[in-house]
């Protein structure tokens, strides 16, 4: 085949037959294979200097994105950040000032998913950045939440409402520092100034240069949205006032002439102490005062920081910016409320019914000028301004707001609304938190405060009003929160004040006693209406006659006493008030109040159940320093105040105070003039300082007769008194309470006399005993020691108890000692000391505990204690003169001793006593001298 055609048949058609598949060609491509999708999440990240999150992006990356034009990626930024500072705190340190900046640029973001994440990373934030770091930036922040709030769009203004919250919330004192542009803004808010032609040609003056504004596309309604820009005035208002300080002790606003006042009645002159590290990074001024006293007046004021952009003149400092704000705003206020009001009320009854928004919008324009009214008394001008406030808007109040005085709610159903249900719960629980009740008392207290006692007589038409409001809503028997009585109570304060009329003032303080006298009334409640008696009975008392001559105040405080004694402990906090009330009364000598402390003393002093002995130590001691004025002082009473000493139920030095206001009380008390009437009679005196001496009631000591001697101290033969050993901390108590009779029975001048009475008492009360406590046979032998003089003969009834109890304590003293207690050191150093004490300062003691040592008479087991008390005796150098005395009868108790031990050992006691006695007598000559008897 020739080389042509060859060349042919490489590009000739290769024909199949039927049936027949085509072949592969032998560069065919063999697609028999799967694929899958590779999904990267993140993205691969090198750097690892910067803490990142779950999406492995730094502070810087999110930061970034939110400046991207996507809203979403702007929304994935703002909660990647809220991520990654909740996991990476130090994040916030370091970058607080770019964090700040990039948020608060979002403030006016076109998207609201952007907007609201913002606010919630701004609430994210607010716990954790403390005020004084935020404070560098917080110009930053406030200029974009003023750009928020005068957007042009209706949502970014909401939006910067809940910004405001969330500030006010963590930095109100921040906040307030920006007064100037914000309060403009508020205004802003609703309303806008008009551009009429009167205003462009100067005559502005005739007419308000401000008129309430509507949005037709806003969302909400004009009236829910003034409400909501009202809520959050109110309470940038409230921090104004909080920040100058305008809350008294009493919860009253204190104005300019109180401040003044408390300075020129001071005369204390007190250092400031100023922590510099403290306000190193703060902007709040610091004042020096010159005198501090109660209300310390302010000699100058100055800054730490001072805050740049900002005029001395800022906010609402001056007077002339004030009256502007005021001016601007209650015209605006008035009109709110006329549009709040229902469309027929010119034409209505005193009583017309007001909607729930309605009324929740009308009680915030009344709070809002309450807070005007309090930032009008912070001034120093205050009582100008209070007239210029009177001058200007008393007619419009009147006209407004007493036309239909007063008002009462209309319930409207409401239907469920689908959506949001969070947000119907908070507008329902704010709608709730208004009724009638809270819109007339907030009108009430505007209308006082421009009320005073010398233009009562003008006001006196819808005062009259006002009046039988408080008094219905006081008297009618319906229960009160504390927030609605502490309003009522200042409105009634304020009149009470005001209208200077005795008729008036019973019929107020009648109704306030009306709800003093519900029962099942609350802490708070009872607190307030308490503390509203008393402060008009210790303030007002003389400069308001019609307040001290008042019958309800009389029958109020008489009834203290009663109310104390049966609230008890059950609240020691009220208990607490009580009594301050009933001691400041007491000191005025305000003779209603006497009479019934009189009367239920004995309840209050009872030594079981007593409110003297339930209450806390401070109040104990005011209750203790009441005696003093009790006009008697029963023996009954003295009984209970007796019980209460010995029982241990107060302290001994509260106990050592009683004894000294009742020994004041008596005749005994030494002073030369006649400054008070005795309250307590010579025998009920003495009985009283007895029965403390014993520290045991005659019931409880004819019960320890009775009772069985296996708990008593060892059963002596030598001795007919058997001691009642009792515990170491009533024994204490009780020695320190004899200690203070003894005080008292010391200074009466008489000392032959009283030491007669007391002698007479021992022998008829405690001579006869058979058991006697040891605290009391301490205490006896302490008395008598510390009274005896030496002119005195005791009698042999007395010195023979004497003895007896010197044998049975040393006995007791030998067991404490061998019990070797760390714990009874004190009592067994008392014990000596007394002993020691009636043996050597009182005649005849010791002879006759020697003499009745008959050794023939006693048992084997009290051999030894005998030997040991004696070598006791010889071996003090006080009694070392004594003992020699009575040589001759020490030296045949030695012997019979000796004679009648049971065994024929020497025991190391016997030896003891031998080598004591021995050395005591052995420089002594023997002869009759040595053996005389010292009678």
């Amino acid at each position: 085949m020739s080389k042509k055609r060859k060349r042919q048949d490489d590009f000739q058609k290769v024909k199949l037959k039927v049936g027949k598949k085509k072949p592969k060609p032998d560069n065919a491509t063999n697609i028999n294979f799967k694929t899958k999708g590779i999904h990267l999440p993140d993205q691969l990240k090198r750097d690892g200097a910067l803490p990142t999150n779950h999406r492995q992006l730094n502070v810087k990356d999110l930061l970034t994105q939110m400046h991207h034009y996507s809203p979403g990626v702007k929304l994935s930024a703002l909660t990647g950040l809220k991520d990654l500072l909740s996991q990476h705190a130090s994040v916030l340190d370091t970058h607080l000032s770019s964090i700040l900046s990039e948020v608060a640029a979002v403030f006016t973001d076109k998207d609201p998913p952007v907007r609201a994440a913002a606010i919630r990373l701004l609430q994210f934030l607010g716990p954790r950045v403390a005020p004084e770091h935020i404070a560098p930036f917080f110009p930053l922040v406030s200029a974009h939440l003023s750009s928020a709030m005068t957007h042009i769009v209706d949502g970014i203004q909401e939006d910067a409402l809940k910004v405001l919250d969330v500030l006010l919330e963590h930095y109100p004192q921040l906040l307030t520092g920006r007064s100037t542009v914000l309060l403009k803004n508020f205004v802003e808010l609703i309303s806008h100034q008009r551009l009429s032609k009167a205003l462009k040609g100067g005559r502005a003056g005739k007419g308000p240069s401000w008129m309430l504004s509507v949005s037709p596309g806003r969302r909400l309604t004009s009236q829910q949205w003034r409400l909501s820009v009202l809520l959050r005035l109110s309470k940038y208002l409230q921090a104004l006032a909080e920040e100058q300080g305008g809350a008294g002790e009493d919860g009253r606003q204190v104005s300019s002439d109180e401040r003044e006042k408390g300075k020129a009645g001071s005369g204390f002159v007190t250092m400031l102490e100023v922590t510099w590290d403290e306000h190193s990074f703060g902007t709040k001024g610091i004042q020096v005062y010159e005198n501090s006293g109660v209300l310390p007046s302010v000699r100058s004021c100055f800054r730490l920081r001072p805050v740049s952009g900002v005029s001395a003149e800022e906010g609402l400092s001056s007077v002339e910016s004030l009256k502007g704000f005021v001016q601007t705003l209650v015209p605006l206020l008035l009109e709110c409320w006329v549009e709040a009001s229902p469309a027929d009320q010119a034409a209505c009854s005193p009583g017309s019914l007001v909607e729930s928004e309605a009324m929740l919008l009308m009680h915030q324009v009344l709070w809002i000028i309450q807070l005007l009214r309090t930032l009008v008394q912070l001034h120093d001008h205050s009582r100008n301004m209070d007239s210029w406030f009177r001058t200007n808007y008393l007619s419009d109040f009147k006209h407004h707001f007493m036309k239909n005085f007063p008002y009462s709610q209309l319930d409207i159903p409401q239907k469920k609304k689908k959506g949001d249900s969070k947000r119907n719960k908070q507008a329902a629980a704010l709608l709730a938190s208004v009724d009638a009740l809270a819109l007339n008392l907030a009108l009430s207290q505007v209308m006082v405060s421009l009320t005073s006692s010398t233009v009562v007589q003008q006001d006196s038409d819808w005062l009259e009003a006002i009046r039988k409001f408080v008094t219905h809503s006081l008297s009618s028997g319906s229960k009160l929160n504390s927030k609605q009585l502490s309003g009522l109570l200042e409105v009634v304060w304020r009149l009470t004040l005001t209208q200077r009329n005795r008729a008036v003032t019973e019929e107020l303080l009648r109704a306030v006693h009306v709800q003093y006298q519900q029962r099942s009334l609350t802490l708070p409640v009872r607190m307030q209406l308490l503390r509203f008696f008393s402060g008009l009975y210790l303030k007002e008392k003389e400069a308001n006659p019609q307040i001290a001559r008042s019958k309800v105040l009389s029958r109020w405080l008489s009834g203290l006493p009663l109310q104390l004694a049966q609230l008890g402990a059950r609240n020691t906090q009220l208990s607490a008030q009580l009594i301050e009330t009933i001691h400041a009364a007491a000191s005025r000598s305000n003779r209603e109040l006497l009479q019934s402390l009189q009367t239920h003393a004995c309840r209050l002093y009872d030594p079981e159940d007593g409110s003297v002995v339930l209450l806390p130590p401070e109040s104990q001691q005011r209750l203790v320093q009441l005696v003093y004025f009790l006009p008697s002082l029963p023996s009954d009473l003295l009984s209970c105040l007796s019980h209460c000493c010995s029982m241990g139920r107060i302290s001994s030095s509260l106990a050592g105070a009683l004894f000294r206001i009742i020994h004041i009380r008596s005749s005994f008390s030494g002073w030369t003039g006649c400054v008070q009437e005795t309250a307590v009679t010579d025998v009920d005196y003495f009985s009283f300082l007895f029965s403390s001496l014993t520290g045991f009631s005659g019931d409880e000591l004819a019960l320890l007769q009775r009772g069985n001697e296996d708990g008593y101290t060892s059963r002596m033969q030598l001795s007919p008194v058997l001691l009642y050993p009792t515990d170491l901390e009533q024994f204490g108590h009780h020695w320190d309470v004899a200690q203070e009779v003894c005080h008292c029975l010391e200074t009466v001048s008489s000392r032959p006399q009283c030491f007669d009475i007391l002698q007479n008492a021992i022998c008829k009360n405690l001579a006869g005993l058979r058991v006697v406590p040891d605290s009391t046979a301490v205490a006896v032998l302490s008395a008598v020691s510390r009274l005896l003089v030496l002119a005195y003969i005791p009698s042999e009834v007395l010195l023979r108890f004497l003895a007896s109890c010197c044998y049975s304590l040393l006995h007791h003293l030998l067991t404490l000692e061998k019990s070797a207690a760390e714990d009874s050191a004190h009592k067994r150093e008392v014990v000596w000391g007394a002993c020691l004490a009636a043996l050597s300062g009182v005649p005849r003691v010791l002879r006759l505990m020697l003499q009745s040592l008959r050794v023939t008479d006693a048992c084997q087991e009290e051999l030894p204690f005998i030997a040991q008390i004696l070598r006791l005796l010889l071996q003090h150098a006080q009694l070392r003169n004594h003992m020699m005395a009575n040589a001759a009868l020490l030296q045949q108790i030695v012997q019979e001793i000796t004679r009648f031990r049971s065994t024929e050992a020497r025991e190391q006691w016997l030896v003891d006593l031998h080598y004591c006695f021995s050395v005591c007598f052995s420089s002594q000559p023997r002869g009759p001298a040595a053996t005389r008897e010292n009678c």
